[in-house]
């Protein structure tokens, strides 16, 4: 059986690299301060109030505090320890919130680079002191990588079979399980997905390119016979265009009025990905603890193609961007030889990525099916990877505790839900996982509990 386990969850970190995610952690949280760009795809609707002053300061943290201490505690900092590589939910979300909380502007980038402290020394030492636990609960969560990244090869195909119907997804899902079968079979050292995500996501987008061409082209054909092209043409022309134009090109002009500071925004993450200490995803994490870059990159790639029209649109609608931008620049990172390299090549694509952002809004207004599958393919990644969690984190509770350690952390998670999900779903089960490990470290110190032998 091919399994992918991170070889160590140890955060090692050089002084250069504690220094350096100090510094993007600065910047990140300036950046939120001054409403250019937040990570949270679901507080950057809020921020165009916040922008143009109809709501305060104080309100718009209360949002992102809301919308992201979840992800922090309950996904980001758990997945920081599992894998022993930092992620963009415990280093990029905290620092939405204290910008946007900042009174002043000189305060954001310290209360930014305090945090960044915290994530690189803090959490190292954590690490450090769990792993010497009797219960190792850190060794143990390891074992989410193989659920994670296996069932995380199945989002295409669930998005194929939302958007498209049974039969193309069935179709795709037989692909996939072929690719995935003989990649374990004839390259056994490949990640044994990175073959069948690929196929999923071509097909997805080459259905979704296909409706959208024939409905234009049926679209025209009926213009013409009915002799209105010409005249809604210019009736468009008249009425000044699409109503939302305005709007969107104010947004644009002022993203590219900072463009010089998202260029080094950019290049500050791009060479964050390349020195192989992060990852931009559940998925990617592992990968990287493995070594497995090129693995990674294709899979931050794939997954991309899920939130170009959610970044594009919001930041049009709000004037703000996103900390990562489209998220190009993680797997260029990952793929890259050296930081220098990596800092050029993730300020060029920033750059690209707002110079174009009116361009791929138009694009996007022109192709309803691939905005749609889109929308499909979050909404796949987000249940492939709910189950994936939560079944690794059972595997977690059973290597960790065996059948006390499966009750706790399972009743954790039934009692989330019962309660209304104050933890979101997908964080609430490695969550549970820590909370649990931490419980049976002190019923064995209560000599209640006998720690299982590996």
């Amino acid at each position: 059986m091919h399994t992918v386990l991170a070889a160590s969850t140890r955060l090692n970190l050089s002084l250069t690299q504690n220094l350096f995610v100090i510094a993007l952690c600065a910047l990140t949280a300036f950046v939120s301060h001054m409403a250019l760009a937040v990570f949270n795809d679901g507080v950057r609707p809020f921020m165009l109030d916040f922008v143009q002053g109809r709501a305060k300061r104080s309100a718009t943290t209360s949002v992102s505090f809301g919308l992201s201490a979840g992800f922090i505690f309950g996904l980001g900092a758990p997945m920081a320890l599992a894998s022993g590589v930092l992620n963009p939910w415990l280093l990029f979300l905290p620092t939405d919130i204290l910008g946007i909380l900042s009174p002043k502007t000189w305060i954001a980038p310290l209360l930014g680079g305090a945090w960044g402290a915290v994530v690189v020394f803090g959490l190292g030492g954590a690490n450090d002191l769990a792993h010497d636990l009797p219960v190792d609960f850190l060794t143990s969560m390891q074992q989410m990588s193989a659920p994670i990244l296996f069932l995380f090869t199945l989002f295409p195909v669930l998005a194929i079979t939302k958007q498209f119907g049974r039969p193309r997804g069935a179709f795709a899902a037989m692909l996939e399980l072929t690719l995935v079968v003989l990649t374990m079979k004839l390259w056994p050292t490949v990640f044994a997905g990175s073959l069948a995500m690929a196929a999923g996501v071509l097909l997805l987008i080459g259905f979704a390119v296909r409706r959208d061409l024939l409905r234009r082209k049926q679209e025209r054909a009926r213009e013409e016979q009915q002799g209105r092209g010409l005249e809604k043409e210019q009736k468009r022309e008249e009425a000044g265009g699409d109503p939302m134009a305005s709007l969107f090109s104010g947004s644009a002009l002022r993203l590219r009025r900072h463009l010089p500071l998202f260029m080094v925004l950019g290049a500050g993450v791009c060479v964050l990905a390349q020195m192989h200490i992060f990852g931009g995803g559940e998925a990617t994490s592992f990968l990287i603890a493995k070594g497995q870059y090129s693995e990674a990159a294709q899979v931050d790639f794939y997954r991309m193609f899920g939130f170009i029209p959610l970044i594009a649109t919001t930041a049009l609608a709000s004037g703000a961007y996103g900390i990562a931008g489209f998220t190009l620049v993680y797997p260029l990172g990952y793929l890259l030889p050296n930081p220098f390299l990596a800092a050029t090549v993730g300020a060029v694509v920033f750059a690209l990525e707002v110079l174009a952002l009116s361009s791929v809004g138009k694009v996007l207004g022109k192709l309803p099916s691939v905005r749609d599958s889109s929308e499909h393919l979050r909404a796949a990644i987000t249940e492939t990877l709910g189950l994936a969690i939560l079944f690794g984190s059972l595997l977690a509770a059973h290597v960790m505790g065996g059948g006390l350690a499966v009750l706790v952390v399972g009743g954790l998670y039934l009692l989330n839900e019962a309660m209304g999900r104050p933890v979101v779903r997908m964080a609430a089960a490695p969550a549970a996982v820590v909370v649990g490990g931490v419980l049976l470290n002190l019923l064995h110190w209560l000599d209640l509990f006998t720690p299982l032998k590996s």
